[in-house]
């Protein structure tokens, strides 16, 4: 039976993050990218795109993606047949990481919106693949085609996110968890913290991989997405 697969990206992402998924998972899924571009809190964003998504959908999601993927787990739970959660985690901000978005925020509010420069991407990526420009093309090209309007309604939703621990054991259904081994943003120990308090959650770990697993590992999220789609749910 065909899964309705509802991706949600990460901040500065567009469904270019998506892109080898989608075509990999063309025949057992129809895929829908949601827009995390348009509200300007976690539980807004999460609700609006609960109005257009299907009765019952996959839910895969990457970065701020998971923070909105945790908040549609507490508002349609019933609706969500498998989770993923990639390169993420269920942590509130700390101060610091407040004070870093705030920053942003001004800079871009001052019309010098920076998007991902050359400079961030050791940040997000591996070392192996900050010579691939297909994948350093398209981690630039998202965050232009995002903006600095999106931008900023994006950092401030997840300035104000709640933290997401205390619910994790409510989740029942087939849950993935994937982290890269060398994530500098959501590092391997906060999925551990989301496997452990999840119950039926699966982690896989990908060797050499940053912040971004479905441009960086392609081929082996399009597998472990294919077990966990055709998972059996109750």
């Amino acid at each position: 039976m065909r899964k309705n697969l509802l991706l949600v990206p990460g901040l500065l992402c567009t469904a270019e993050l998506w892109t080898a998924q989608i075509a990999a998972l063309e025949d057992i899924a129809d895929a829908i990218v949601a827009d995390n571009t348009s509200a300007d809190s976690i539980q807004a964003m999460a609700a609006t795109i609960l109005k257009t998504a299907p009765d019952r959908f996959a839910l895969a999601s990457l970065s701020m993606g998971g923070f909105i993927a945790l908040e549609i787990m507490r508002q349609a739970p019933d609706r969500v047949t498998h989770l993923g959660l990639f390169n993420t985690n269920a942590r509130a901000d700390l101060p610091d990481q407040i004070k870093q978005r705030q920053g942003f925020i001004s800079v871009a509010k001052r019309g010098r919106f920076l998007g991902v420069s050359p400079q961030l991407l050791p940040s997000l990526i591996h070392p192996d693949q900050l010579d691939n420009k297909y994948i350093t093309g398209t981690i630039i090209r998202m965050a232009k085609d995002t903006g600095p309007d999106a931008f900023i309604r994006q950092e401030q939703a997840i300035m104000g996110r709640m933290d997401s621990r205390p619910s994790l054991a409510a989740i029942s259904c087939p849950t993935l968890i994937i982290a890269g081994d060398s994530d500098q943003r959501s590092p391997v120990k906060l999925h551990q913290e989301m496997a452990d308090a999840i119950p039926h959650a699966r982690l896989e770990i990908l060797e050499r991989c940053g912040h971004l697993a479905p441009l960086e590992k392609p081929e082996i999220v399009n597998t472990l997405m294919r077990e966990w789609l055709t998972e059996v749910t109750a």
